[in-house]
């Protein structure tokens, strides 16, 4: 055969075995980490396991089988990268594809205070599109975001006061830094420069209000958004 024509027979050859991996990877389910204080990745399937590492909150991860131990707590063995494998307990992680994930991470926002609340809400809305308890996540996250927005306008106002000003007041306050990592979980604010203090923007509000018109949640969107109006206005 003519070398040539071989070794693209070869290539096509890699392509097909590697394409077929990859969509045998992608059938496997995968979850996200959702509550950190149980993320321990062990070695074995067992609360006394050997660490490998502790995943953080967001890190998603491929599922590859589950097992039980005999005093109920159930592990899954789970592909952290195409390095690292290994056991997590179940209530440390959700899924999509998982039926009642959803309702169980409800649960879990719920329980949860401060910044938790606004992170755990985020990933809800990044992985569960189609859950009917969105409109409630929706109205929850910006009704935290906006209870948050009063505590930083006051941490802004105390850190700022002793600024020499070299440029507009109200850049100083949607530049601190505080609202950083609301910004990394897309939660924004806009700035009540006569007030001087920050309210949510009312993203997640709109979406409830466009998506989900007839729902109870909207209701009390459209009231908070008009509220918002008149703050800015």
């Amino acid at each position: 055969m003519n070398p040539h024509k071989l070794l693209v027979q070869i290539c096509l050859s890699l392509i097909v075995v590697f394409s077929s991996a990859e969509i045998c990877v992608s059938k496997q389910p995968f979850a996200i980490v959702t509550d950190e204080r149980l993320s321990a990745l062990r070695k074995t399937p067992e609360l006394s396991g050997q660490l490998v590492r502790r995943l953080s909150r967001g890190r998603k991860v491929t599922i590859r089988s589950t097992k039980a131990t005999p005093d109920g707590v159930v592990f899954l063995l789970v592909n952290v990268t195409t390095r690292t494998h290994g056991w997590i307990q179940r209530e440390a992680i959700i899924s999509p594809s998982r039926p009642g994930d959803d309702q169980r991470l409800v649960e879990l926002i719920n329980s949860s205070h401060g910044f938790d609340r606004i992170a755990r809400a985020r990933i809800f809305l990044d992985h569960f599109p189609r859950s009917p308890l969105r409109p409630q996540v929706l109205l929850l996250l910006s009704t935290t975001a906006e209870e948050h927005a009063a505590k930083l306008s006051r941490d802004a106002a105390k850190r700022l006061k002793d600024t020499t000003e070299s440029a507009p007041e109200f850049t100083y306050f949607l530049n601190y830094t505080g609202l950083d990592r609301y910004n990394r979980q897309r939660v924004r604010f806009v700035f009540d420069k006569a007030a001087k203090r920050f309210h949510y923007d009312g993203a997640a509000l709109r979406e409830l209000v466009r998506r989900y018109p007839k729902s109870p949640e909207a209701a009390i969107a459209r009231s908070h958004l008009a509220r918002l109006a008149v703050i800015l206005k």
